[in-house]
Protein backbone atom coordinates (compact mmCIF):
# COMPACT_ATOMS: atom_id res chain seq x y z
CA UNK A 1 0.00 0.00 0.00
CA UNK A 2 2.95 2.48 0.37
CA UNK A 3 3.49 3.48 -3.18
CA UNK A 4 -0.22 3.93 -3.29
CA UNK A 5 0.16 6.16 -0.37
CA UNK A 6 2.98 8.30 -1.68
CA UNK A 7 1.01 8.40 -5.17
CA UNK A 8 -1.99 10.10 -3.21
CA UNK A 9 0.00 12.87 -1.73
CA UNK A 10 1.83 13.53 -4.81
CA UNK A 11 -1.68 14.56 -6.73
CA UNK A 12 -2.68 16.71 -3.45
CA UNK A 13 0.29 18.46 -3.42
CA UNK A 14 0.86 18.85 -7.55
CA UNK A 15 -2.98 20.34 -7.01
CA UNK A 16 -1.78 23.09 -5.12
CA UNK A 17 1.27 24.03 -6.91
CA UNK A 18 -1.32 23.85 -10.04
CA UNK A 19 -3.71 26.50 -8.53
CA UNK A 20 -0.66 28.72 -7.42
CA UNK A 21 0.31 29.09 -10.75
CA UNK A 22 -2.88 29.78 -12.62
CA UNK A 23 -4.15 33.52 -12.80
CA UNK A 24 -7.04 34.18 -10.89
CA UNK A 25 -9.17 37.53 -11.10
CA UNK A 26 -11.18 38.61 -8.37
CA UNK A 27 -14.71 38.17 -7.90
CA UNK A 28 -16.40 40.22 -6.04
CA UNK A 29 -18.86 37.65 -3.21
CA UNK A 30 -17.91 36.35 -0.44
CA UNK A 31 -17.49 32.41 0.38
CA UNK A 32 -19.96 31.43 3.88
CA UNK A 33 -17.69 30.63 6.69
CA UNK A 34 -19.17 28.11 8.40
CA UNK A 35 -18.72 24.40 9.95
CA UNK A 36 -22.31 23.82 10.23
CA UNK A 37 -23.52 23.74 6.73
CA UNK A 38 -22.14 22.58 3.12
CA UNK A 39 -21.56 25.70 1.18
CA UNK A 40 -22.56 24.28 -2.35
CA UNK A 41 -21.21 26.62 -5.23
CA UNK A 42 -24.03 26.99 -7.85
CA UNK A 43 -24.50 28.98 -11.06
CA UNK A 44 -24.70 28.85 -15.01
CA UNK A 45 -22.18 26.59 -17.12
CA UNK A 46 -19.14 28.56 -17.59
CA UNK A 47 -19.21 31.03 -14.84
CA UNK A 48 -16.59 30.48 -13.25
CA UNK A 49 -17.27 27.98 -10.19
CA UNK A 50 -14.22 26.19 -9.98
CA UNK A 51 -11.97 29.67 -10.18
CA UNK A 52 -14.46 31.25 -7.83
CA UNK A 53 -12.09 28.54 -5.23
CA UNK A 54 -8.72 29.89 -6.64
CA UNK A 55 -9.96 33.14 -6.00
CA UNK A 56 -11.29 32.68 -2.10
CA UNK A 57 -7.51 30.22 -1.91
CA UNK A 58 -5.47 33.07 -3.56
CA UNK A 59 -7.19 36.04 -1.86
CA UNK A 60 -7.11 34.79 1.56
CA UNK A 61 -3.73 33.40 1.51
CA UNK A 62 -4.03 29.93 1.95
CA UNK A 63 -1.24 27.78 3.34
CA UNK A 64 -0.95 24.19 1.49
CA UNK A 65 -1.23 22.51 5.01
CA UNK A 66 -4.65 24.80 5.43
CA UNK A 67 -7.10 23.32 2.22
CA UNK A 68 -7.33 20.25 0.65
CA UNK A 69 -8.69 20.77 -3.04
CA UNK A 70 -10.07 17.67 -5.32
CA UNK A 71 -11.20 17.69 -8.87
CA UNK A 72 -13.43 14.39 -9.27
CA UNK A 73 -13.11 14.86 -12.95
CA UNK A 74 -9.12 14.16 -12.93
CA UNK A 75 -7.70 11.46 -14.50
CA UNK A 76 -5.66 10.73 -11.35
CA UNK A 77 -8.57 10.63 -9.30
CA UNK A 78 -10.99 8.43 -11.59
CA UNK A 79 -8.22 5.58 -11.92
CA UNK A 80 -8.14 5.45 -7.84
CA UNK A 81 -10.74 3.45 -5.57
CA UNK A 82 -13.20 4.68 -3.52
CA UNK A 83 -11.17 3.64 -0.75
CA UNK A 84 -8.22 5.28 -1.65
CA UNK A 85 -10.14 8.80 -2.33
CA UNK A 86 -12.02 8.69 1.00
CA UNK A 87 -8.66 8.59 2.58
CA UNK A 88 -7.48 11.95 1.02
CA UNK A 89 -8.21 13.84 4.46
CA UNK A 90 -5.69 11.13 6.28
CA UNK A 91 -3.33 11.71 3.53
CA UNK A 92 -3.45 15.55 4.08
CA UNK A 93 -2.22 15.04 7.73
CA UNK A 94 0.44 12.74 7.45
CA UNK A 95 1.86 15.08 4.34
CA UNK A 96 1.39 18.07 6.57
CA UNK A 97 0.98 16.73 10.22
CA UNK A 98 -2.34 19.04 10.75
CA UNK A 99 -5.83 18.07 9.10
CA UNK A 100 -7.16 20.83 6.77
CA UNK A 101 -9.69 23.92 8.21
CA UNK A 102 -11.22 23.93 4.30
CA UNK A 103 -12.36 21.19 1.69
CA UNK A 104 -12.68 21.77 -1.87
CA UNK A 105 -14.52 18.70 -3.78
CA UNK A 106 -14.83 20.19 -7.16
CA UNK A 107 -17.31 18.57 -9.61
CA UNK A 108 -18.31 16.23 -7.32
CA UNK A 109 -20.86 14.37 -9.35
CA UNK A 110 -18.60 12.19 -10.96
CA UNK A 111 -17.55 10.63 -7.66
CA UNK A 112 -20.26 7.86 -7.34
CA UNK A 113 -22.57 7.48 -4.09
CA UNK A 114 -21.01 11.03 -2.89
CA UNK A 115 -23.64 12.07 -0.84
CA UNK A 116 -22.43 9.04 1.82
CA UNK A 117 -18.63 10.88 1.24
CA UNK A 118 -19.97 14.10 2.24
CA UNK A 119 -21.47 13.66 5.26
CA UNK A 120 -18.79 11.24 6.55
CA UNK A 121 -16.48 14.61 6.52
CA UNK A 122 -19.61 16.50 7.44
CA UNK A 123 -20.26 15.11 10.46
CA UNK A 124 -16.90 15.52 12.19
CA UNK A 125 -17.96 19.26 12.15
CA UNK A 126 -14.27 20.25 11.76
CA UNK A 127 -14.30 21.50 8.09
CA UNK A 128 -15.42 24.07 6.31
CA UNK A 129 -16.66 22.30 2.88
CA UNK A 130 -17.38 23.37 -0.11
CA UNK A 131 -18.64 21.39 -3.09
CA UNK A 132 -19.08 22.47 -6.94
CA UNK A 133 -21.08 19.92 -9.53
CA UNK A 134 -21.41 20.15 -13.42
CA UNK A 135 -24.64 21.60 -14.15
CA UNK A 136 -25.36 18.46 -16.57
CA UNK A 137 -25.03 15.90 -13.44
CA UNK A 138 -25.97 17.63 -10.41
CA UNK A 139 -28.21 20.79 -10.41
CA UNK A 140 -28.28 22.85 -6.90
CA UNK A 141 -31.69 21.90 -6.27
CA UNK A 142 -30.80 18.01 -6.35
CA UNK A 143 -27.84 19.18 -4.07
CA UNK A 144 -30.29 20.92 -1.34
CA UNK A 145 -32.63 17.22 -2.19
CA UNK A 146 -29.54 14.81 -1.21
CA UNK A 147 -27.99 16.99 1.70
CA UNK A 148 -31.23 17.64 3.06
CA UNK A 149 -31.24 21.32 4.81
CA UNK A 150 -27.55 20.52 5.59
CA UNK A 151 -26.36 23.01 2.86
CA UNK A 152 -26.19 26.51 1.99
CA UNK A 153 -25.77 28.22 -1.59
CA UNK A 154 -23.52 30.18 -2.91
CA UNK A 155 -24.82 31.87 -6.45
CA UNK A 156 -21.94 32.19 -9.00
CA UNK A 157 -23.43 34.20 -12.19
CA UNK A 158 -21.08 35.83 -15.03
CA UNK A 159 -18.77 38.69 -13.92
CA UNK A 160 -20.93 41.73 -12.34
CA UNK A 161 -20.76 45.33 -13.99
CA UNK A 162 -18.76 46.03 -10.83
CA UNK A 163 -16.39 42.95 -11.51
CA UNK A 164 -15.71 44.02 -15.14
CA UNK A 165 -14.76 47.41 -14.09
CA UNK A 166 -12.12 46.03 -11.93
CA UNK A 167 -11.12 43.49 -14.61
CA UNK A 168 -10.29 47.53 -16.82
CA UNK A 169 -8.80 48.87 -13.79
CA UNK A 170 -11.31 51.33 -13.22
CA UNK A 171 -11.20 52.99 -9.72
CA UNK A 172 -14.87 52.72 -8.41
CA UNK A 173 -14.09 54.76 -5.11
CA UNK A 174 -14.48 58.27 -6.51
CA UNK A 175 -15.96 59.01 -9.68
CA UNK A 176 -15.83 62.29 -10.89
CA UNK A 177 -18.25 64.00 -13.19
CA UNK A 178 -15.69 63.68 -15.80
CA UNK A 179 -15.17 59.70 -15.31
CA UNK A 180 -19.06 59.85 -15.25
CA UNK A 181 -18.76 59.56 -19.43
CA UNK A 182 -16.20 56.89 -18.95
CA UNK A 183 -18.66 54.76 -17.09
CA UNK A 184 -21.56 55.04 -19.50
CA UNK A 185 -19.14 54.34 -22.38
CA UNK A 186 -17.72 51.08 -20.19
CA UNK A 187 -20.95 49.89 -19.36
CA UNK A 188 -22.54 50.15 -23.06
CA UNK A 189 -19.28 47.87 -23.81
CA UNK A 190 -20.86 45.37 -21.07
CA UNK A 191 -24.15 45.57 -21.87
CA UNK A 192 -23.14 44.53 -25.48
CA UNK A 193 -20.18 41.75 -23.98
CA UNK A 194 -21.79 40.29 -21.23
CA UNK A 195 -20.19 38.68 -18.66
CA UNK A 196 -18.84 35.60 -19.12
CA UNK A 197 -14.87 34.74 -18.20
CA UNK A 198 -14.11 33.37 -21.15
CA UNK A 199 -15.26 36.18 -23.31
CA UNK A 200 -13.88 38.75 -20.78
CA UNK A 201 -10.55 37.20 -20.22
CA UNK A 202 -8.88 35.58 -23.79
CA UNK A 203 -9.48 36.62 -27.16
CA UNK A 204 -11.91 34.07 -28.02
CA UNK A 205 -14.42 34.96 -31.26
CA UNK A 206 -17.54 36.13 -29.44
CA UNK A 207 -20.23 34.63 -31.94
CA UNK A 208 -18.02 31.39 -32.21
CA UNK A 209 -17.93 31.05 -28.21
CA UNK A 210 -21.80 31.99 -27.93
CA UNK A 211 -22.80 29.34 -30.21
CA UNK A 212 -20.55 26.58 -28.94
CA UNK A 213 -22.03 27.55 -25.22
CA UNK A 214 -25.58 27.08 -26.49
CA UNK A 215 -24.75 23.27 -27.62
CA UNK A 216 -22.83 22.81 -24.60
CA UNK A 217 -25.81 24.07 -23.01
CA UNK A 218 -28.55 21.52 -25.38
CA UNK A 219 -26.55 18.29 -25.51
CA UNK A 220 -24.83 18.49 -22.02
CA UNK A 221 -26.99 19.92 -19.96
CA UNK A 222 -30.62 18.89 -21.31
CA UNK A 223 -30.03 16.16 -23.79
CA UNK A 224 -27.96 13.76 -21.87
CA UNK A 225 -29.01 14.80 -18.37
CA UNK A 226 -32.65 14.57 -19.02
CA UNK A 227 -32.38 11.89 -22.12
CA UNK A 228 -34.55 14.16 -24.41
CA UNK A 229 -35.23 12.69 -27.69
CA UNK A 230 -35.55 16.22 -29.90
CA UNK A 231 -32.94 18.35 -29.62
CA UNK A 232 -34.32 20.90 -32.34
CA UNK A 233 -37.17 21.33 -29.85
CA UNK A 234 -34.81 22.42 -27.21
CA UNK A 235 -32.58 24.44 -29.44
CA UNK A 236 -35.97 26.42 -30.63
CA UNK A 237 -37.15 26.79 -27.36
CA UNK A 238 -34.03 28.89 -26.39
CA UNK A 239 -34.30 30.92 -29.71
CA UNK A 240 -37.87 32.07 -28.50
CA UNK A 241 -36.52 32.71 -24.79
CA UNK A 242 -33.33 35.01 -26.24
CA UNK A 243 -36.02 36.99 -28.41
CA UNK A 244 -38.61 37.03 -25.80
CA UNK A 245 -35.82 38.10 -22.89
CA UNK A 246 -37.46 40.48 -20.35
CA UNK A 247 -40.28 39.73 -21.34
CA UNK A 248 -43.64 37.96 -20.37
CA UNK A 249 -42.85 34.39 -21.84
CA UNK A 250 -45.96 32.39 -22.19
CA UNK A 251 -45.16 28.56 -22.95
CA UNK A 252 -48.78 28.51 -24.77
CA UNK A 253 -48.31 31.07 -27.06
CA UNK A 254 -44.70 29.24 -28.25
CA UNK A 255 -46.89 25.84 -28.39
CA UNK A 256 -50.22 27.65 -30.94
CA UNK A 257 -47.07 29.14 -33.30
CA UNK A 258 -45.12 26.51 -33.44
CA UNK A 259 -48.67 24.21 -34.15
CA UNK A 260 -49.47 26.85 -36.52
CA UNK A 261 -46.17 26.26 -38.16
CA UNK A 262 -46.88 22.28 -38.78
CA UNK A 263 -44.49 21.00 -36.36
CA UNK A 264 -46.05 18.01 -33.98
CA UNK A 265 -45.23 19.00 -30.42
CA UNK A 266 -46.70 18.15 -27.18
CA UNK A 267 -47.71 21.14 -24.28
CA UNK A 268 -46.30 19.09 -21.68
CA UNK A 269 -43.05 18.26 -22.87
CA UNK A 270 -42.40 22.79 -24.08
CA UNK A 271 -43.28 22.77 -20.30
CA UNK A 272 -40.99 20.12 -19.33
CA UNK A 273 -37.72 21.66 -21.97
CA UNK A 274 -38.52 25.14 -20.54
CA UNK A 275 -38.57 24.00 -16.59
CA UNK A 276 -34.72 22.29 -17.97
CA UNK A 277 -33.43 25.04 -18.99
CA UNK A 278 -34.44 27.24 -16.13
CA UNK A 279 -32.83 24.12 -13.41
CA UNK A 280 -29.37 24.58 -15.53
CA UNK A 281 -29.84 28.13 -15.31
CA UNK A 282 -29.92 29.24 -18.71
CA UNK A 283 -32.40 31.43 -17.91
CA UNK A 284 -34.61 32.64 -14.96
CA UNK A 285 -38.00 32.80 -14.54
CA UNK A 286 -39.39 35.94 -12.69
CA UNK A 287 -43.27 35.04 -11.39
CA UNK A 288 -45.98 37.83 -11.37
CA UNK A 289 -46.58 39.45 -7.96
CA UNK A 290 -49.56 38.16 -6.46
CA UNK A 291 -51.10 38.02 -2.86
CA UNK A 292 -51.62 33.93 -2.93
CA UNK A 293 -48.71 31.81 -4.19
CA UNK A 294 -51.12 29.83 -6.02
CA UNK A 295 -52.01 33.02 -8.46
CA UNK A 296 -48.28 33.88 -8.52
CA UNK A 297 -47.49 30.33 -9.97
CA UNK A 298 -50.52 30.18 -12.10
CA UNK A 299 -49.48 33.71 -13.90
CA UNK A 300 -47.28 34.43 -17.16
CA UNK A 301 -43.69 34.77 -15.99
CA UNK A 302 -41.11 37.08 -17.63
CA UNK A 303 -38.01 35.33 -19.02
CA UNK A 304 -34.28 36.25 -18.15
CA UNK A 305 -31.06 35.22 -19.29
CA UNK A 306 -28.30 34.31 -17.48
CA UNK A 307 -26.18 36.88 -20.13
CA UNK A 308 -26.66 39.64 -21.54
CA UNK A 309 -24.24 38.50 -24.52
CA UNK A 310 -26.41 35.74 -25.52
CA UNK A 311 -28.91 38.47 -27.08
CA UNK A 312 -26.14 40.35 -29.17
CA UNK A 313 -23.97 37.15 -30.49
CA UNK A 314 -26.45 34.64 -30.75
CA UNK A 315 -28.86 35.19 -33.01
CA UNK A 316 -29.20 38.47 -35.08
CA UNK A 317 -30.27 41.39 -33.19
CA UNK A 318 -30.51 45.17 -32.91
CA UNK A 319 -28.55 46.46 -30.16
CA UNK A 320 -29.66 49.67 -29.99
CA UNK A 321 -33.65 48.96 -30.10
CA UNK A 322 -32.68 46.08 -27.27
CA UNK A 323 -31.10 48.90 -25.00
CA UNK A 324 -33.92 49.32 -22.72
CA UNK A 325 -34.23 45.55 -22.41
CA UNK A 326 -30.65 44.41 -22.06
CA UNK A 327 -30.36 46.96 -19.07
CA UNK A 328 -33.53 45.56 -17.22
CA UNK A 329 -31.74 42.04 -17.48
CA UNK A 330 -28.57 43.22 -15.99
CA UNK A 331 -30.92 44.53 -13.12
CA UNK A 332 -31.91 41.72 -12.80
CA UNK A 333 -29.41 39.69 -12.70
CA UNK A 334 -27.58 41.93 -9.79
CA UNK A 335 -31.21 41.44 -8.18
CA UNK A 336 -30.36 37.64 -8.21
CA UNK A 337 -26.75 38.04 -6.65
CA UNK A 338 -28.34 40.48 -3.86
CA UNK A 339 -31.56 37.75 -3.28
CA UNK A 340 -28.74 35.30 -2.81
CA UNK A 341 -27.12 36.75 -0.19
CA UNK A 342 -29.94 37.30 1.62
CA UNK A 343 -30.62 41.31 1.18
CA UNK A 344 -34.30 39.96 0.97
CA UNK A 345 -36.42 36.73 0.08
CA UNK A 346 -38.36 37.11 -2.63
CA UNK A 347 -38.28 39.04 -6.19
CA UNK A 348 -41.44 39.61 -8.69
CA UNK A 349 -43.01 41.85 -11.13
CA UNK A 350 -45.96 43.40 -10.93
CA UNK A 351 -48.89 44.05 -13.26
CA UNK A 352 -52.60 44.72 -12.87
CA UNK A 353 -55.88 44.34 -14.80
CA UNK A 354 -55.45 47.77 -16.75
CA UNK A 355 -51.88 46.27 -18.01
CA UNK A 356 -50.02 48.90 -15.76
CA UNK A 357 -46.54 47.42 -15.16
CA UNK A 358 -43.03 47.40 -12.49
CA UNK A 359 -40.07 45.47 -13.23
CA UNK A 360 -39.57 44.53 -10.57
CA UNK A 361 -41.41 43.97 -6.65
CA UNK A 362 -38.35 43.68 -3.32
CA UNK A 363 -40.34 41.15 -0.75
CA UNK A 364 -38.88 40.33 2.65
CA UNK A 365 -40.91 38.64 5.17
CA UNK A 366 -44.46 39.68 4.39
CA UNK A 367 -43.61 43.24 3.34
CA UNK A 368 -42.91 44.46 0.09
CA UNK A 369 -39.19 46.45 0.21
CA UNK A 370 -39.54 48.39 -2.79
CA UNK A 371 -40.40 48.69 -6.33
CA UNK A 372 -38.54 49.40 -8.90
CA UNK A 373 -39.11 50.44 -12.89
CA UNK A 374 -35.92 50.37 -15.62
CA UNK A 375 -36.12 53.22 -18.29
CA UNK A 376 -33.73 53.66 -20.59
CA UNK A 377 -35.26 57.32 -22.17
CA UNK A 378 -38.22 59.30 -19.81
CA UNK A 379 -37.18 62.42 -22.35
CA UNK A 380 -40.75 61.10 -24.21
CA UNK A 381 -43.27 62.66 -21.79
CA UNK A 382 -46.35 59.88 -21.95
CA UNK A 383 -43.24 57.20 -21.62
CA UNK A 384 -42.44 58.39 -18.31
CA UNK A 385 -46.02 59.28 -17.54
CA UNK A 386 -46.83 55.68 -18.20
CA UNK A 387 -44.12 54.56 -15.89
CA UNK A 388 -44.64 56.28 -13.58
CA UNK A 389 -48.44 55.84 -13.28
CA UNK A 390 -47.58 52.38 -13.25
CA UNK A 391 -45.20 52.76 -9.97
CA UNK A 392 -48.07 54.74 -8.35
CA UNK A 393 -50.29 52.46 -8.69
CA UNK A 394 -48.41 49.31 -7.55
CA UNK A 395 -47.02 51.90 -4.47
CA UNK A 396 -51.00 51.91 -3.24
CA UNK A 397 -51.63 48.50 -4.04
CA UNK A 398 -48.84 46.68 -2.33
CA UNK A 399 -48.21 49.47 0.64
CA UNK A 400 -44.43 50.78 -0.43
CA UNK A 401 -43.55 53.90 -0.68
CA UNK A 402 -40.04 53.20 -1.37
CA UNK A 403 -39.74 54.03 -5.56
CA UNK A 404 -37.37 53.54 -7.91
CA UNK A 405 -36.63 54.36 -11.43
CA UNK A 406 -33.51 53.14 -12.84
CA UNK A 407 -32.51 55.17 -16.18
CA UNK A 408 -29.79 55.44 -18.42
CA UNK A 409 -28.16 59.39 -17.66
CA UNK A 410 -31.68 61.02 -15.41
CA UNK A 411 -31.18 61.37 -11.68
CA UNK A 412 -33.39 63.22 -9.46
CA UNK A 413 -36.16 62.90 -6.84
CA UNK A 414 -39.52 63.71 -7.89
CA UNK A 415 -43.07 64.13 -6.63
CA UNK A 416 -45.89 62.32 -8.42
CA UNK A 417 -49.40 61.66 -7.55
CA UNK A 418 -48.10 62.36 -3.96
CA UNK A 419 -45.62 59.88 -3.82
CA UNK A 420 -41.84 60.28 -4.04
CA UNK A 421 -39.74 59.05 -6.54
CA UNK A 422 -35.64 58.36 -6.74
CA UNK A 423 -34.46 58.14 -10.15
CA UNK A 424 -30.62 56.99 -10.65
CA UNK A 425 -28.54 55.94 -13.51
CA UNK A 426 -27.56 52.19 -14.10
CA UNK A 427 -23.97 52.70 -13.59
CA UNK A 428 -24.44 54.10 -9.99
CA UNK A 429 -26.94 52.05 -9.01
CA UNK A 430 -25.06 48.59 -10.44
CA UNK A 431 -21.74 50.37 -8.11
CA UNK A 432 -23.35 51.37 -4.65
CA UNK A 433 -22.44 49.64 -1.50
CA UNK A 434 -24.86 46.62 -0.56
Amino acid sequence: MFPFILDMRKYLVDKKEEIRSIEVKERLFDFPLTKDFIVSIVGPRRAGKTYSIFDFIKKNNLKDEDFLFVNFEDDAIKMKSREEVARMVSFHYETYGKYPKFIFLDELQAFENWQSFVYSLFEKKEFNIFITGSSSKLLSKEIATELRGRTISLLVLPFSFKEFLKLKNFDTNIISTKQEDKVNSLLKEFLKEGGFPSILLTGVNKSVFFRNYLDLVVFRDIVERFGIKNPSLVKMLMSSMISSFSKEFSVNKIYNLFKSKGMKVNKSTLYDYASFLEQVMFCFFLKKFGFSEKKSNLSIPKVYLNDVGLVNYSFSSNFEENFGRLMENTVFLELKRKESKGLFDHLFYWKNYQDYEVDFVIKKGLEVKQLIQVCYDLSNPDTKKRELRALAKASEELKCNNLLVITWDYEKIEKFKNKEIKFTPLWKWLLQKQ
